[in-house]
């Protein structure tokens, strides 16, 4: 079954030390508190959401799933109600099938299959449909560690490398606005849209009820947002209403 066959809004539960957190251009130690991810999880199922965004930040900088217990938990409670993707320290093939045997849905794949693509390959044997490549991008360069190393690759070239090892979908992160909720830029997420017949998953930046039309807009499959709907910007309702 292809993911997202309608565009959805997905709330975002980024998980460091064990509580919520959403950070601001993706540099650690700007994160703000939102406390604990299973009531976080569960206040957004029952707002309406489809689909829920849980990344493990400790993983996704120190290269291994440090807060794999408070996911547990999340992917517990919210049980089949809801699809579930998780990233954030998803280093081997053995990693992502161990979750997808627990029960998530789709794994997602940043520094991993940036410096070893065929793991994408790999998992998508056996567990077809179950593979998101997380192209996080900053001045135009996909970034990995966290976001923290240089890659080289262009966004959109990446994205179509993906495409052909077996990649369910594309999440684009652009880091240079996440978190800072000063507004989307369609351009960059376009592009990715344009290069790849499979959905991409916009992700950063997202304001106002307006960020989340453009970038349903720009082709977006669907669209990750954190701190909006943390600081009450708008409701998970009205982003859902408005597109």
């Amino acid at each position: 079954m292809q993911a997202f066959p309608e565009f959805e809004v997905v709330p975002a539960v980024d998980v460091q030390d064990g509580q919520v957190v959403q950070l601001v251009g993706g540099e650690r130690g700007t994160g703000k508190r939102y406390g604990d991810p299973v009531e976080a999880a569960e206040r957004w199922v029952a707002a309406g959401a489809a689909t829920l965004h849980l990344v493990d930040l400790d993983g996704a900088f120190e290269g291994e799933r440090a807060n794999a217990p408070a996911i547990e938990r999340v992917v517990e409670a919210v049980g089949e109600d809801v699809g579930v993707q998780v990233g954030g320290g998803i280093r081997t093939a053995e990693d992502a099938r161990s979750l997808l045997d627990a029960g998530v849905d789709r794994v997602i794949l940043g520094t991993a299959a940036v410096e070893e693509p065929e793991v994408v390959a790999e998992i998508s044997d056996t567990h077809p449909g179950t593979v998101l490549v997380s192209l996080d991008a900053r001045d135009g360069e996909v970034v990995v560690s966290g976001w923290t190393e240089g890659t080289g690759l262009d966004p959109a070239e990446a994205a179509a490398r993906y495409e052909e090892l077996g990649a369910a979908g594309v999440l684009f992160t652009d880091v240079d606005v996440e978190g800072r909720l000063e507004g989307v830029r369609t351009d960059p997420v376009r592009r990715v849209v344009d290069a790849v017949s499979i959905p991409v998953v916009a992700s950063g930046g997202v304001a106002t009820l307006d960020d989340v039309r453009a970038l349903k807009g720009a082709g977006a499959a669907a669209v990750v947002v954190g701190t909006a709907l943390y600081e009450g910007r708008f409701t998970l309702k009205e982003a859902q209403e408005a597109v």
